[in-house]
């Protein structure tokens, strides 16, 4: 990882997608014993509006808190991709939820398609832990933070009763990204 890493989780309102972030600068922050910062971004409609979560993660201290050239960016919408994707750097990683972004957009830097938001619902067993399913592939993408330290960040954010569907939510998305990337 260099000094400064950027990424950017986006979508609609709704899908998770600030917790993600919070979740990605604890594990960054609290277990990895790096520098993170964490901002977020959404429109005035509670759910179905355009959402982003940015994380910056660094060895050095952060002297601006907000993403200017992204290293990884998470898109769960195509209005999240089309909107965000132009920040993304030469030789980052954009992941894209095969099902819902249909139009990757070109550049120089890795596309990885995932059915995330399926994953989670069939797979996993609820919709509503796409956005772990999306962490972990983050996670797996990036290694920006490591994949324990990760894990613990997202069980200690969620009640006992659902520490196992997160794990296997976690678990999956990081499998699927590392076969993906393969």
């Amino acid at each position: 990882m260099s000094s400064r890493y950027e990424m950017r989780f986006s979508g609609a309102g709704g899908q998770g997608l600030i917790l993600a972030g919070i979740i990605m600068g604890e594990a960054a922050a609290i277990y990895d014993g790096k520098q993170a910062v964490q901002s977020q971004s959404y429109g005035p409609e509670a759910r179905g509006g355009a959402s982003k979560s940015e994380v910056i993660i660094s060895d050095q201290p952060i002297d601006f808190p907000k993403a200017t050239a992204v290293d990884a960016l998470l898109a769960l919408t195509q209005e999240a991709c089309d909107k965000y994707s132009s920040d993304l750097k030469s030789g980052g990683v954009l992941l894209i939820d095969s099902d819902l972004v249909k139009n990757a957009p070109a550049g120089d830097f890795t596309v990885v398609r995932i059915p995330i938001i399926s994953t989670a619902k069939n797979e996993v067993g609820r919709a509503i832990v796409a956005n772990i399913v999306a962490l972990g592939a983050m996670v797996a993408l990036t290694k920006a933070v490591t994949r324990e330290s990760a894990e613990r960040a997202v069980l200690s954010r969620v009640p006992a009763a659902f520490s196992e569907l997160n794990r296997k939510a976690f678990q999956m998305g990081y499998e699927k990204a590392v076969a993906a990337r393969k």
